[in-house]
């Protein structure tokens, strides 16, 4: 019996070949029920160019709860500017499995009105 983490793992695996096959630098997002993770990975996969998340301290001064769809834009904002300041614009949305909708979407949107291309 496959579990709920493995399936989404399962989910994401493809997503993550095709943006290496493409080579393209990617938007990784990760969410848990209390918090919201981004980070800009380089096209080889192994370097983090850009990183945020609603654990910062600067980040959760602001915030009361990390796990809506609030913190979710505040972050989506905040991974754009710190990639356009890397001189990153256009990056592949790697969602790592879960569904387009909520904090994920929230996050992506948020984002792409801060400048990011994707």
């Amino acid at each position: 019996m496959i579990d709920k983490k493995q399936a989404r793992l399962r989910r994401a695996r493809k997503t993550r070949a095709k943006i290496a096959e493409l080579k393209s630098v990617r938007l990784s997002v990760h969410r848990t029920n209390c918090h919201i993770y981004a980070q800009i990975i380089s096209s080889c996969g192994s370097k983090v160019l850009a990183a945020a998340s609603s654990l910062e301290t600067e980040v959760r001064k602001d915030l009361g709860n990390g796990g809506n769809v609030g913190a979710a834009s505040v972050i989506g904002k905040l991974i754009a500017e710190r990639a356009i300041k890397a001189g990153i614009e256009q990056v592949a949305f790697d969602r790592s499995g879960f569904q387009y909708h909520g904090r994920v979407k929230a996050l992506a949107e948020a984002a792409r009105e801060a400048g990011l291309k994707f």
